[in-house]
């Protein structure tokens, strides 16, 4: 595997007759064509030199050009528009449900158009009956990177918030502050911040390149997808591939190269994406994640998605990117996801 940078943009190539990636400043990853869902730039600018200003905030509340939406549960309403677009529904600010605790600043653009989520225990009624609520699963692939960068953002609020209400140092409540990006504990004076947990992601090659897939124990029969595993505390994140393949699969894995990373907001992840050269080839499942793992050669993975033998991961993860990146072509879109 061989990595190259030109004028920012950096181009991945995973292995002898696999096609080449390119990430860089537009947001396009593992494909030229498609970008990374989740993950591509929104043009948002979090501005989060602004979340412990008042005033300021108070201000950018009460504009007019400021638009709000509701985050409820993990989901938000989104609509579809005449021309097949589809969008977050947000309103002015004068126009949304009331909450004077859980009103989250999310940045501006380059018009200077400010964004707040609100966190309530349902989502609103519509009049008009065209909206319907949508979490990221199924809204990630269709919203513009715009919309999909603040659902992101939201909803991973939202549950860091519903999660965490009370101190880890002492026990007591917290409130809100900093526009919703800390917690802050009046009795002991200890903040704490959004967590986010790394996790790391990767599709494992042999010198056959044949590509190592599993399945878990509590997917459907036939869905296979990439390994993956949360890294671990005084661990690299190299490291971290290697224990979670062996431990899952007994494979052992050599070179280990970075592609990109995915938000993954289920409910607090980040997903940090490899490709990783095995340098034995014998499958010794750990029968408690994972209960089966087989290595594939392209024409292995062609026919058992023609049979439906085998059932792609779900077209919005990074998992699905990794495996077009050495299978060559986008994979069949599954029936249900995982």
């Amino acid at each position: 595997m061989s990595t190259s940078t030109d004028n920012g943009v950096t181009t991945s190539t995973a292995s002898s007759g696999s096609p080449g990636s390119t990430t860089g400043a537009d947001g396009t990853a593992l494909s030229a064509d498609r970008p990374l869902a989740l993950a591509a730039a929104s043009g948002i600018d979090r501005a989060a030199h602004h979340r412990m200003d008042e005033a300021w905030l108070a201000a950018a509340w009460s504009h007019p050009t400021t638009r709000v939406f509701v985050v409820s549960g993990g989901q938000a309403l989104v609509d579809d528009t005449p021309d097949g677009r589809t969008e977050l529904v947000m309103t002015p600010s004068f126009e949304a449900p009331l909450t004077e605790t859980h009103r989250y600043f999310l940045g501006r653009d380059d018009d200077g158009v400010s964004y707040f989520a609100l966190q309530k225990d349902t989502l609103p009624g519509r009049m008009d009956q065209s909206a319907r609520p949508a979490g990221l699963r199924e809204a990630g692939l269709l919203l513009s990177p715009r919309d999909a960068g603040l659902m992101v953002h939201a909803v991973a609020l939202e549950n860091w918030q519903r999660l965490h209400r009370f101190c880890s140092r002492c026990g007591e409540r917290t409130v809100i502050a900093a526009a919703g990006h800390i917690r802050r504990c009046q009795a002991c004076g200890a903040e704490h911040y959004p967590r986010t947990d790394p996790a790391v992601i990767m599709l494992v090659t042999d010198e056959q390149d044949r590509a190592l897939l599993g399945r878990q124990v509590h997917w459907p029969e036939g869905r296979f997808s990439t390994l993956a595993g949360f890294v671990e505390p005084g661990e690299s994140i190299e490291q971290s591939v290697a224990r979670e393949v062996f431990e899952e699969a007994g494979v052992v894995v050599g070179d280990v190269e970075y592609v990109a990373s995915q938000p993954w907001p289920f409910p607090s992840s980040l997903m940090l994406g490899f490709m990783a050269r095995a340098t034995s080839s014998e499958i010794n499942v750990d029968g408690e994640e994972i209960e089966e793992a087989r290595w594939f050669s392209r024409e292995d993975l062609t026919a058992a998605f023609a049979s439906g033998e085998v059932l792609p991961p779900y077209g919005i993860s990074i998992a699905a990117r990794l495996i077009e990146l050495w299978y060559g072509k986008p994979l069949p879109k599954p029936n249900r996801a995982v």
